[in-house]
């Protein structure tokens, strides 16, 4: 967080319930997160705090997102201007958008498993990748599945068809 901040970029970045804070301006000892209290205002608007070994005069501004009854996120942010908890929910949206995409491109295009050298080959691999992600993904959209039902169904089609039909013909000496 330190590394974006001297960058000058704005960040939203979930902190873990035990990660230790402080509210009060140094006058109490840093407690964890899910220790504090939050007023209405402070619910939407949300809380200046100090986290534990970062540097004294940088503080965050900590919103509590609730994300279903019995699951709350801690969202910090640099943006002290900030005020909104629909604009952070908002942003959480997007994080979590971007980490479905990594997900998706990891688990079905095999992303990782170029084992090239050369700058090249590997950017080669890699646009490769984000097509066969964008064809899966229309694809899933027209056919009203998930990528992965979609993956799924092609690979057991292609399966049962070689079966049935085998492309290579196998010879025994």
């Amino acid at each position: 967080m330190a590394l974006i901040d001297n960058l000058g970029k704005i960040y939203y970045v979930p902190l873990k319930k035990n990660r230790l804070v402080d509210d009060t301006g140094g006058q109490k000892k840093y407690q964890p997160i899910e220790q504090l209290t939050w007023s209405e205002l402070e619910q939407e608007q949300g809380k200046l705090i100090k986290i534990n070994k970062f540097p004294r005069s940088k503080n965050v501004k900590l919103f509590r997102v609730t994300v279903s009854a019995n699951r709350t996120e801690y969202v910090a942010t640099n943006d002290l201007t900030q005020s909104s908890i629909d604009e952070v929910k908002s942003q959480c949206k997007l994080r979590g958008k971007i980490e479905e995409f990594h997900r998706e491109i990891k688990q079905l295009t095999g992303i990782e498993s170029c084992h090239c050298r050369r700058g090249r080959i590997q950017i080669n691999h890699i646009a490769c990748t984000l097509l066969v992600w964008v064809f899966l993904t229309r694809m899933a959209k027209k056919v009203f599945q998930t990528v992965y039902q979609l993956k799924a169904s092609l690979l057991a089609d292609y399966l049962s068809q070689e079966l049935k039909h085998t492309s290579l013909k196998l010879k025994f000496i």
